[in-house]
């Protein structure tokens, strides 16, 4: 026996991304994502089936998501990321200079730095 579940619809192989439950007392079909193991009285469906999920007359569909899926990433997402590697990339020294003109003043505190750590100096001396 395959270790892959397959959708429940009759006639259909693909394997199942989603779980369907009935609850009766509430007149609501529950889509959420694939259950850890098969239940009797639950439906596996496929990608295809469940976005096409329909209910009956009356009963109202609530569809889970999975909190677990990654969610894509934004425009702005993208350019922090872009802009952090370039900031990293930058030399050392091409920084430092930078500081002096109109850039951020350098702490006098500091004694190095590598990377986001810095060094510094004992308020003792």
């Amino acid at each position: 026996m395959s270790p892959v579940r397959r959708c429940s619809r009759t006639a259909c192989g693909r394997p199942a991304v989603a779980t369907l439950t009935y609850v009766y007392a509430d007149s609501t079909a529950v889509l959420g994502p694939l259950a850890t193991y098969a239940e009797p009285h639950c439906y596996d469906l496929c990608a295809e089936h469940s976005e096409r999920l329909t209910a009956p007359r009356g009963w109202e569909v609530v569809r889970l998501t999975d909190g677990s899926a990654p969610s894509r990433p934004s425009g702005d997402d993208l350019e922090a990321l872009a802009n952090a590697v370039r900031e990293a990339a930058r030399p050392q020294e091409r920084a430092a200079g930078a500081g002096g003109a109109g850039g951020r003043q350098a702490d006098p505190m500091e004694v190095a730095r590598r990377g986001h750590l810095r060094v510094l100096r004992s308020p003792d001396n």
